[in-house]
């Protein structure tokens, strides 16, 4: 396990980064005995100096959840971040591209948590209990790390994802929330164009073969820590389309039919 200084050194490098929009090295290169629980340490004393300025939790965010991304990375289970209030962007939005450095969109379901989930048992239906609601959503990712080192040309490796958050760095929520047996969450399905041309479409069965399954690996996995989501939490379950890159001036919109959809602009 890194020591503590290293950590907090590591973390700091993101925050520093994100600031500047300066491309941090990749840590696996430098440090390439970083493990995953390594990688978790720097995410989460990232997300503390996050807290000591004054931006609160408000959820949590699941990655690699299909078995061709986990395969692709050399893991054999999703990741996670963490979602910060200053985050949140809502259907119809125009976002600020200068607050990121190269910025990527996805498609997702948001669940919004009506009752505290815990682990280490937690189930799918214990996670279909607790939901308040599910809207349609888009997560915005970003790199605060190097994809590719430019002196070596190695690219960065799962632990390096995670430090960074999972690559987390904002999301758009939709306005047309439904509950959690208005539809088989299976089957819902989207279209996203990108400046009026369908790039990418996909069916939420992509994610663990139901999205409430990410919702309830996530509560397991963080019980290993002691921790456990809360009521009122937004967890993004993954994605169930693969990634666009997004830049100023395009138009984004995704499609989920009778479950709604979400537009937002990059200025």
């Amino acid at each position: 396990m890194f020591a503590p200084e290293l950590i907090h050194r590591l973390a700091q490098s993101l925050e520093d980064g994100e600031r500047s929009r300066q491309p941090v090295d990749i840590f696996s290169i430098a440090h390439p005995d970083i493990t995953i629980e390594d990688a978790y340490a720097v995410q989460a004393e990232w997300m503390r100096i996050k807290r000591e300025s004054g931006r609160k939790v408000v959820g949590h965010k699941i990655g690699l959840t299909s078995k061709a991304m986990q395969v692709a990375v050399g893991i054999d289970e999703p990741d996670f971040g963490v979602l910060l209030d200053d985050m949140v962007e809502y259907d119809g939005a125009s976002i600020d591209t200068s607050r990121f450095r190269s910025p990527r969109i996805e498609v997702e379901l948001a669940f919004i948590l009506g009752k505290p989930l815990s682990g280490p048992d937690c189930t799918l239906l214990d996670v279909l209990d607790a939901t308040r609601y599910v809207v349609p959503a888009l997560e915005i990712l970003d790199a605060r790390l190097h994809r590719v080192d430019p002196a070596t040309g190695k690219g960065r490796k799962v632990m390096d994802t995670i430090s960074d958050n999972a690559a987390n760095a904002a999301l758009v929520l939709g306005a047309r929330p439904f509950r959690v047996h208005d539809f088989d969450l299976r089957w819902i399905s989207a279209l996203l164009y990108c400046n009026g041309r369908i790039t990418e479409t996909g069916v939420a069965a992509g994610v663990l073969g139901h999205p409430a399954l990410g919702v309830a690996w996530l509560a397991n996995r963080l019980s290993r820590y002691g921790e456990s989501l809360a009521a009122g939490e937004i967890v993004l379950a993954g994605s169930f389309t693969r990634m666009i890159d997004v830049a100023a001036g395009d138009v984004i919109h995704a499609d989920y039919g009778p479950c709604g959809s979400i537009s937002c602009r990059f200025v």
